[in-house]
């Protein structure tokens, strides 16, 4: 691990945070949290949450950070969902039918960006997410559509989250269930797709060189800002560990223990 150039941090202009493993876990904010983003704040640096999850709104995921003391509101958080309506707002005008397979968080960005769920009928797009309640009729009526030329798109790869029982299915698996019964690979938007931080980098209006990915996954965060040309910050809070490091192909431009250290190296 080498250590991080306090000099070289100053030329970082804005950031794009993961949230769960970096800003909190469970129910409690993580050490420095708060302390780091009042920081930006008082320092005038632009910053994004960004987080895979599909299933909450950013109005949710603002509310959440708040109760946690982080002063962050809804135009600050970018989920995979509401990236993915970014998304086909660029490359589709408003009116287009889209399936979603996918829960209110998913459903409400599609609509508010002015497309039409298409409940019944052919769709342009089949967008699918975490869904709680899918069912065999949902799945056979997006392979259907995928099957008639409708577009694939996936708000995020990840096959599993966590939860008080262990490890549950996630977005990643419905999204292999349609990708195995069609034989189309759909377009993954989140991480570790460099799509999701190309749309934070356009909301914050800063370039890749200027801008840093901060997240506690070698795999999704770090490798996603790569991907996108931003410099990383990995914090050692969350899944990866000092010793994942050891070896692996995706390196960090920075690694900190926590917010804490972070913060220390700012000032």
């Amino acid at each position: 691990m080498s250590p991080p150039d306090p000099a070289d941090l100053k030329t970082i202009t804005a950031y794009v945070l993961d949230i769960d493993g970096v800003l909190y876990t469970g129910d409690r904010s993580l050490p420095g949290a708060v302390e780091f983003v009042r920081l930006l704040q008082e320092r005038k640096l632009p910053f994004l949450v960004l987080t895979n999850n599909s299933t909450r709104t950013p109005a949710v995921v603002a509310k959440r950070l708040q109760r946690m003391g982080m002063d962050v509101g809804a135009e600050q958080i970018l989920t995979s969902s509401l990236a993915a309506a970014l998304y086909l707002k660029k490359i589709r005008s408003e009116g287009a039918r889209v399936y979603v397979v996918g829960e209110e968080g998913l459903q409400l960005p599609v609509s508010e960006a002015g497309f039409e769920l298409a409940e019944d009928g052919s769709a342009d797009f089949v967008v699918v997410g975490m869904d709680r309640s899918v069912t065999y009729a949902k799945l056979k009526r997006a392979a259907l559509l995928i099957r008639a030329g409708a577009r694939f798109i996936a708000t995020n790869p990840d096959t599993t989250f966590p939860s008080p029982e262990g490890l549950v299915p996630g977005a990643g698996a419905l999204i292999a269930a349609l990708q195995v019964s069609t034989g189309v690979k759909p377009l993954v938007i989140g991480k570790p797709e460099s799509t999701c931080f190309e749309l934070a980098l356009e909301k914050l209006g800063v370039g890749a060189s200027r801008a840093a990915a901060v997240g506690d996954r070698l795999d999704t965060d770090i490798e996603g800002g790569r991907r996108a040309g931003m410099r990383t910050i990995l914090i050692l809070s969350g899944v990866s560990t000092a010793a994942d490091l050891v070896g692996s192909a995706v390196q960090p431009t920075w690694v900190f223990q926590d917010l804490v250290a972070l913060s220390k190296a700012l000032k």
